[in-house]
């Protein structure tokens, strides 16, 4: 290990935030910049998508809720793509590139499993439309809530803007879980929707648990040694489940089987928000 590699590692092991590219060994500074444009694509992708349910949400009250997703979603892909900036990542030509591309969407009926179809770094959920006002909430239900799980461990990683970055992303993703939740329970409860609810969760909890990642891959020792995650994927997947599950419960909604593919899943848990 090179000295700079060592002082790194020492900084990283003693609980000391890097702060810098100036700090970062290559290898570092490549892990990160991959995280980072995961995140912001997915949130732009996620933003871009969410924009038709401005005008086709049920209600006033719920289409001024819509507009601020979107502009939640936006704000934090600006967020995101300003720590990419800082690193020296050229974010103005990547967003020119991928733009109209993040904001492609598949047939509804389409399973692409885990597979990434673009050249952007967008999470593999967000190919799929929401085509309807119980898809738009089991997203907000099960994806959000995913994002969640996984951003718990960037609040403790290595690299001190993207934990602070974190801390107003994480709180506006728990509005959006909240909202979801609200809807979920309202439409499971109500015997004219349950039907629909509990066809909708089972395709949108599937999706979700497929974002995770396979147990103890490779990529993920490497992000858990230099602290940009912290809990091998397969334990932030469980939890998921776990809050998931115990929800149901309470709604009467049944957890569908997930039957993992692991060669399929992809060797990295995707982060979005």
């Amino acid at each position: 290990m090179s000295d700079g590699a060592g002082d790194m590692m020492a900084k990283i092991n003693g609980g000391v935030r890097l702060e810098s590219a100036e700090e970062m060994t290559p290898e570092y500074r490549d892990n990160l910049v991959h995280l980072l444009t995961m995140q912001a694509d997915s949130e732009l992708a996620g933003g871009y998508g969410y924009v038709p349910w401005i005008t086709k949400a049920p209600t006033v009250e719920e289409k001024h809720v819509v507009a601020q997703i979107v502009k939640d979603e936006l704000r934090h892909a600006a967020v995101m793509y300003g720590l990419l900036g800082d690193l020296g990542f050229d974010v103005d030509t990547h967003v020119r590139k991928h733009d109209e591309t993040l904001t492609m969407r598949i047939e509804a009926t389409a399973d692409i499993g885990t597979a990434r179809i673009t050249s952007d770094k967008r999470v593999n959920i967000f190919y799929y439309p929401i085509d309807t006002w119980a898809d738009f909430v089991f997203f907000n239900f099960c994806m959000d809530r995913g994002a969640g799980h996984q951003l718990e461990d960037v609040r403790e990683c290595s690299y001190g803007p993207w934990v602070r970055a974190i801390d107003g992303i994480f709180k506006e993703e728990k509005f959006h879980i909240r909202h979801g939740e609200y809807w979920v329970k309202r439409l499971s409860e109500d015997p004219r929707t349950h039907d629909e609810a509990q066809a909708t969760f089972g395709k949108w909890f599937i999706r979700t648990m497929n974002i995770f990642g396979r147990p103890g891959s490779p990529k993920n020792q490497v992000y858990r040694r230099l602290r940009l995650k912290l809990r091998d994927n397969d334990e932030v997947r469980q939890a998921f489940a776990s809050e998931v599950k115990d929800l149901c419960e309470k709604f009467g909604l049944t957890v569908p089987v997930w039957t993992p593919k692991w060669a399929e899943l992809p060797e990295e848990a995707h982060i979005p928000g």
